[in-house]
């Protein structure tokens, strides 16, 4: 563990000092302050000077923390990184020299001033040019520029990340559109696929079967304690891609990347963690380079006693209020891990929740072009997994709430395809129990082309998984039924769309309303530009996550992602209908994650589940002023 990271304690005497002599100067020195539990005020960090070494005239201070700037009782970081902070931390250490450009919480490159350079012990280890962050942050974009591949891309920014953090995140916000699928979808899937090949330094907790019995033990070894979200993966079903083992780690990576960059949740409270049971993928299992365990997937007994165990121990290590996120796992266990655990932990499944409030949003969005409610509508789906039945189940809720039907009601109009053909009563006995509530009465149909002409559905979704499923037959029958058919290909990464764009655009002569899961570019169809929706989960689960954290949430609610649905669409202005857009574009990422936050906040409090008390007057500019920024910071 890098010097600056590591905390010092010395009991409740208030204030020690140490010092780590090295060729004669402190090379560390540790400011250790007793600031008590997150109840107490937090005395202020005045600056102070070197005084251990005669000749040293800073060898390094702490800049002032004033108690006012403290946040939910908490109290900043002394570099103003965190305001979102539970807990009051005991030390601050302030590391020089060689160290703290091997820092990435702390390097900021040739961004050092002279002043810094001089008191740090960095003149000589850096070229005499100061570069700004907005140079750095060019420089890095025009290297990025030279690369063909996207998984280049994708490394270069993962190098980048791990050498300067803050210069990692400022380049991502500033250029979110381009970087957005280098390190997400759709490039954060090959990288899992050859994660085993590209791995290089540890970025995240990998829990085995080996650990069964320790786990609180491993969490401990996780240098940071102030720990508010955790992405979890057992990596059985990476994207469309499969069973990928122990290399899924590239999702929780990249989730919870995009955690801080969209969502403004501080680096050091993110925790992306892999559960290795195995895997089933005969190619990874011969593969000399896979870095998990070679064994079959661990299922049935062995496989809940260690889920159990390990959500046992982040509720022991981390507290009440650990945000868990569900990412990847397969169907059979997705279900029944929300089940079980929705009940005592904080816990939310991308796949299931958040794919779910993200649709749900393009649809309120969509009926400004098409009309009426959602209650007016009628949807097919295309897929009945995690994906397809959690966003048919939310359509639903909001659909009771906007109507005051029974949910069971407003699933009528809802109706799913599965391998097997449409979901009808008759297969009731051999469904899943995810299914059995989709099951209407209906003669059994078995092709897609044939569901959408019996059932003539106003709004397709598809969440199969299979690319090119939504076939030329499949688009027409939609546009022979609907003047402006609704049409959502969500399967990810691109090669596993149900259509592409401009195919939608193209066989539908130009009057789809088209959204797809992973990036599609500008199609032009008859001297008319049309411009895809994408959605992308990053609209929603930054900004619901942060909502939870800020309100102290202590679970989640139906009525909270309907809060976050509602938050996206109002924020699709009337420049971008005129655009025909149904997402707000991702250039105001940051501004639309604060308003869902605030919404989800909102509902939290409503709800009786909120434990900061008492709530902010305005939640939009809490959310705002609890976002971490990437701007490097000036060390004394």
């Amino acid at each position: 563990m890098s010097s600056l990271s590591r905390s010092s304690f010395l009991g409740n005497s208030g204030i020690g000092e140490t010092f780590s002599k090295a060729h004669g100067r402190p090379a560390v020195r540790v400011r250790v302050v007793a600031l008590g539990s997150s109840n107490s005020h937090p005395r202020p960090l005045k600056e102070t000077k070197g005084a251990s070494n005669p000749t040293t005239t800073s060898a390094s201070v702490v800049t002032e923390v004033d108690s006012k700037s403290a946040v939910a009782g908490s109290v900043a970081d002394v570099y103003g990184n965190d305001q979102l902070v539970e807990e009051t931390p005991w030390a601050v250490s302030v590391a020089s020299g060689y160290s703290l450009l091997r820092d990435p919480h702390h390097n900021k490159g040739l961004a050092f001033s002279e002043r810094e350079r001089d008191a740090h012990y960095l003149c000589g280890l850096l070229p005499p040019t100061v570069a700004s962050q907005d140079l750095q942050v060019k420089k890095i974009m025009h290297n990025l520029w030279q690369y063909q591949v996207p998984l280049q891309k994708y490394m270069a920014m993962m190098d980048l990340q791990e050498t300067n953090e803050r210069l990692f995140y400022k380049l991502l916000i500033d250029n979110v559109e381009e970087l957005l699928p280098v390190v997400y979808t759709p490039t954060v899937g090959e990288a899992c696929q050859k994660y085993g090949s590209i791995f290089r330094r540890p970025q995240g907790l990998f829990i085995s079967l080996k650990e069964k019995g320790k786990i609180l033990e491993v969490l401990k070894n996780w240098p940071q304690r102030r720990i508010q979200v955790i992405v979890v993966t057992d990596g059985e079903r990476i994207l469309g891609l499969g069973d990928l083992g122990c290399q899924g780690m590239g999702i929780p990576v990249g989730k919870l990347s995009l955690y801080t960059a969209l969502g403004g949740v501080r680096p050091s409270a993110c925790l992306p963690i892999t559960i290795d049971v195995g895997t089933n993928n005969e190619k990874l299992l011969k593969d000399e380079f896979y870095i998990g365990l070679r064994r079959r997937r661990a299922t049935g007994e062995e496989y809940d006693e260690l889920l159990d165990e390990f959500m046992t121990a982040v509720k022991q290590n981390y507290g009440e209020k650990v945000l868990i996120q569900f990412e990847d796992f397969a169907n059979h266990n997705a279900f029944e891990l929300l089940a079980k655990y929705g009940t005592t932990h904080l816990v939310f499944n991308d796949d299931i929740q958040g794919t779910a409030s993200v649709v749900l949003a393009g649809l309120i969005a969509a009926l400004k072009f098409v009309g009426g409610t959602l209650a007016d509508h009628k949807f097919l789906f295309l897929g009945a997994g995690e994906a397809g039945t959690g966003i048919a189940e939310l359509i639903a809720r909001e659909m009771s709430k906007q109507t005051n039907v029974p949910v069971e009601e407003a699933r009528k109009n809802i109706w799913l395809v599965d391998s097997k053909g449409l979901i009808v009563n008759s297969r009731k006995d051999s469904l899943q129990h995810f299914k059995q509530p989709w099951a209407h009465e209906h003669n059994p149909i078995t092709e897609l082309v044939d569901a959408v002409k019996v059932i003539k559905p106003t709004v397709l979704i598809g969440t199969s998984g299979v690319g090119r499923t939504f076939t030329k037959d499949v688009i027409k029958a939609m546009a022979s039924l609907n003047e402006k058919p609704i049409i959502f290909a969500l399967s990810n990464p691109t090669s596993q769309s149900e259509c592409t764009a401009e195919e939608a655009y193209t066989w539908s002569q130009g009057r789809a309303i088209f959204a797809s899961g992973s990036p599609f570019g500008l199609v032009e169809y008859n001297r008319k530009t049309f411009v895809p929706g994408q959605a992308n989960n990053a609209y929603i689960f930054p900004g619901f996550g942060l909502g939870l954290i800020m309100s102290g949430a202590i679970r989640v609610h139906d009525e909270m992602l309907l809060a976050a649905s509602e938050a996206l669409a109002s924020q699709v202005t009337e420049e971008n209908f005129n655009r025909g857009l149904i997402y707000p574009p991702f250039t105001n990422i940051r501004k639309i994650s604060a308003h869902i936050a605030a919404n989800v906040a909102a509902k939290a409090y409503e709800l009786g589940l909120a434990t900061h008390l008492p709530q902010p007057r305005d939640l939009v500019k809490y959310a705002e002023s609890c976002m971490y920024s990437p701007t490097y910071r000036s060390y004394r």
